[in-house]
C-alpha cells in the first residue's frame, strides 16, 4: 500500500517541507521567511497562520491536493521530556505548545501546523523524535551539583534516524546494536544508542565546540565573566550559542572558509580546525565507556560530515573503538516521513501524548 506523507520542519527563518509516497520523495521545498517578515511578529506563536498558509500554497502550486495525503508529521518541539519515536498530536500537546512551551522555538510550530492541516481532513498528525527525547539511564543524570541534573536535548531526530539507517543498511536490527552517532552541524551533539535506546549524550554545551557554539568551557572562568559586569545575560548566552566556537576565533561559521584558510597556511585556522576534530573524537571515546567499549559502529552525520578532511581526522582517532561509517547530511524531512511510515506499516507503535505519563527527570 502507498502512503502519502507530508513532513514539515519549521526553522527560525524558513519552513522546509517534503512529500513522500512511501520512501519516494515527490516534493521538497524550503520556504524562506525574510527577516523583515519575521520581525513583524512579537513571538513564534504569532507566525503560525503565515507559515501554515505558506505550506498550503506550496502544495497547491505543485498540484498536490491535501485530500491525497495519508498523514502529516511535524518537527517535534520543546515539550517536557518525551520518549523516542512517534507521538500522536492531540489537544493536550497543542495546549502545551501554545500556552506553556518549555522554550519559545520555531520547532514548536511543527505540531501546530500539522494538526491544523490534518484535522479538517480527518487525518492523524504526528511528531517524531522531538528535540526533547529523553531516554537517559539514571546514572547519566547527576551533574555534580544538586538540583542541576543533566537533561537530554540533542539532535535526536537525525541521530536516531541515521542509527536506524545504519542498522538497515547492514541487515541488522537497531535494537540489537550499540552505536555511537556524532551529529556535526552548527551545533554538535553525540549520542550512544544501546540496543535501540539513546541512553546517554554529550550535548552541544558539554563537548566539542562547533562552528557557532562554545561547547564545554571552563566553569570558573565562565562564572567570573558572568559577574564581571562587562556582559549582559543575553550577551553571555550569545557568547556560547551563536558567537561561540569557530566563529569566535576566525569570524566565520563556514568550515569551507576555514579549510581554505588552512590550505593557504593560516596556522591559527589549522589549530582551531584540528582542535574541533580532536574534541569530537574525545566525546566519542567518552561515550564508548557507557557500554564498556562494546561498540558495534560509530556513525558520523550532519552537514559537516560532507567534509572529508574533518571526518578523516575524527576517524583516525576513533576507529580503534569500532568501524566508522559516514552518512552526511541532516536528513530531517526524510527522518520525519520514514518514522511515520514505519508507524503506518505497523513496524513501530505510536504514543498518545499525556503529560501524566511523560518521562520524569
Amino acid at each position: 500500500m502507498t502512503y502519502r506523507i507530508l513532513a514539515i520542519n519549521p526553522g527560525s527563518t524558513s519552513t522546509k517541507i517534503a512529500v513522500y509516497d512511501n520512501e519516494k520523495q515527490i516534493l521538497v521545498e524550503g520556504i524562506e521567511h525574510p527577516t523583515d517578515e519575521i520581525e513583524k511578529y512579537n513571538n513564534v506563536q504569532e507566525q503560525f497562520a503565515m507559515r501554515k498558509d505558506a505550506v498550503l500554497n506550496v502544495l497547491k502550486k505543485n498540484n498536490i491536493p491535501v485530500e491525497t495525503l495519508s498523514a502529516i508529521v511535524g518537527r517535534g518541539g520543546l515539550l517536557p521530556p518525551v520518549k523516542s519515536g512517534a507521538y500522536l498530536v492531540n489537544d493536550e500537546m497543542i495546549d502545551r505548545l501554545k500556552n506553556r512551551p518549555i522554550l519559545e522555538h520555531a520547532s514548536n510550530l511543527g505540531a501546530l501546523i500539522s494538526y491544523e492541516i490534518a484535522k479538517p481532513l480527518g487525518l492523524n498528525a504526528y511528531i517524531y523524535d522531538s528535540v526533547a527525547v529523553d531516554e537517559l539511564i539514571e546514572i547519566a543524570r547527576p551533574s555534580g551539583v544538586y538540583n542541576m541534573d543533566r537533561t537530554c536535548l540533542s539532535h535526536s531526530l537525525n541521530s536516531r534516524a541515521m542509527a536506524i539507517k545504519y542498522s538497515k543498511n547492514h541487515d541488522k536490527k537497531y535494537s540489537d546494536l550499540n552505536l555511537i552517532v556524532a551529529h556535526l552541524g552548527g551545533g554538535i551533539s553525540i549520542s550512544i544508542h544501546e540496543k535501540g535506546r539513546m541512553v546517554d549524550i554529550v550535548s552541544d554545551d558539554e563537548g566539542s565546540f562547533s562552528p557557532e557554539r562554545s561547547g564545554r568551557v571552563p566553569c570558573k572562568k565562565l562564572i567570573d565573566m558572568c559577574f564581571s559586569g562587562e556582559f549582559t545575560h543575553r550577551e553571555m548566552l550569545k557568547m556560547i550559542r551563536g558567537k561561540g566556537g569557530v566563529v569566535s576565533y576566525l569570524n566565520t561559521v563556514d568550515l569551507r572558509e576555514v579549510e581554505k584558510m588552512v590550505s593557504e597556511g593560516n596556522e591559527k585556522a589549522k589549530l582551531v580546525y584540528e582542535a574541533m576534530a580532536y574534541q569530537i573524537a574525545k566525546s566519542i571515546g567518552e561515550l564508548a565507556t557507557v557500554v564498556n567499549g562494546n561498540v558495534d559502529a560509530i556513525v558520523i552525520t550532519g552537514g559537516i560530515a560532507y567534509s572529508k578532511n574533518m571526518t578523516s581526522m575524527i576517524k583516525k582517532r576513533v576507529e580503534f573503538i569500532a568501524p566508522v561509517e559516514i552518512i552526511p547530511g541532516e536528513n530531517e524531512l526524510e527522518s520525519l516521513a520514514f518514522g511515520v511510515l514505519r508507524v503506518l506499516n505497523n513496524e513501530e507503535n505510536v504514543t498518545i501524548y499525556e503529560e501524566k505519563n511523560l518521562v520524569k527527570n
